[in-house]
């Protein structure tokens, strides 16, 4: 039996939990939250559970923001979840790289704009998608490098396909829901091309990898292409960003999950779990230099979408290890 969110919120029972606010201060907003995301639980006790993790989600914004920081928290759609819960359905562990048809590129002597926003409309990058609960974000992180490259060479968008990721790139190391890495996915790409999200559409947000399907065509010229990896420093990500979107891997620590805006300084984690796209830089003037980042979340989360990193921290590996696995795919 499914229970509505009005009929439970009046018989859930109180958890232990110790709160800021009394626990019918937290009702209403989680009640809303139920229904705008149309959630639907199977008993009293799973509606009290995610009350409570709400509840300690709540306190944990409102004290964050009420500090003195660069960048806020704020109620999503995994405000319901705790971290763990979280980490479990949208991060993952990246695979083993293998070894394939690529080179380390250090761009010396390449001088990078001040600032970069590949977001400008054009179609280089394409809309913010959203790998729902399925720990595809390295498709995701792929298929933005693509978009970007093929931009570059032809001059014109073409949203590329997660799903075929997904499905079919096993042969590499990927993992599809369970994990996967850029470079990996690049050499897939290389040996077999990759079709159009039109051709072949997302259908993993409930976290199935589901059957490969062969019967798509290819994009021409996605068959061949060559990739690279950007050497494992800030100036080189940045000559890097300066030319196209980048493929990159970060520490998606617990902060991830409720950032709502602004420039994010919880940056020291380096445990690489997420896979995204780094489509820009700038400096802000009240928080300093920026990375521009764009996540898989839908346009709900952060900042339509994106979230801003704090830039040239003087730290190994960059701002949440953003510069440790960092790669693009270059079109035959």
């Amino acid at each position: 039996m499914k229970y509505s969110a009005i009929l439970i919120a009046t018989v859930a029972t109180a958890a232990n939990a110790k709160l800021m606010h009394t626990r019918e201060t937290y009702e209403a907003d989680f009640v809303n939250h139920v229904n705008t995301h149309n959630l639907e639980f199977e008993s009293g006790a799973e509606f009290s559970k995610r009350l409570s993790i709400f509840a300690s989600n709540s306190d944990l914004i409102e004290q964050h923001n009420a500090g003195e920081s660069t960048y806020t928290l704020g109620h999503n759609q995994f405000s319901h979840l705790s971290f763990e819960e979280f980490q479990e359905q949208f991060l993952s562990e990246p695979a083993p790289r293998k070894e394939g048809s690529r080179y380390v590129n250090a761009f010396e002597g390449v001088v990078a704009d001040d600032s970069v926003d590949w977001v400008d409309g054009s179609g280089i990058v394409s809309d913010v998608k959203n790998q729902g609960s399925c720990g595809s974000c390295w498709a995701f992180s792929t298929t933005g490098g693509m978009e970007g490259a093929y931009f570059k060479k032809n001059g014109k968008a073409v949203t590329f396909s997660e799903q075929q990721l997904v499905s079919c790139d096993t042969e590499f190391g990927d993992m599809g829901c369970n994990g996967g890495l850029m470079d990996n996915a690049f050499q897939y790409i290389a040996a077999n091309g990759l079709c159009s999200e039109d051709d072949y559409p997302y259908t993993s947000s409930t976290g199935s990898n589901a059957a490969c399907v062969s019967s798509c065509s290819p994009v021409s010229g996605t068959t061949g292409i060559t990739y690279t990896d950007v050497a494992n420093d800030e100036t080189s990500l940045a000559a890097a960003v300066s030319q196209q979107p980048i493929s990159v891997a970060v520490d998606a620590d617990f902060h991830w999950q409720l950032y709502s805006g602004g420039v994010m300084t919880s940056v020291s984690g380096t445990s690489l779990d997420h896979g995204v796209l780094a489509v820009g830089y700038g400096t802000d003037s009240s928080a300093g230099n920026f990375w521009k980042v764009k996540n898989s979340w839908g346009d709900s989360w952060g900042e339509d979408g994106y979230i801003r990193l704090s830039k040239d921290i003087d730290q190994k590996n960059g701002p949440c290890g953003i510069t440790s696995s960092a790669s693009y795919p270059t079109l035959a």
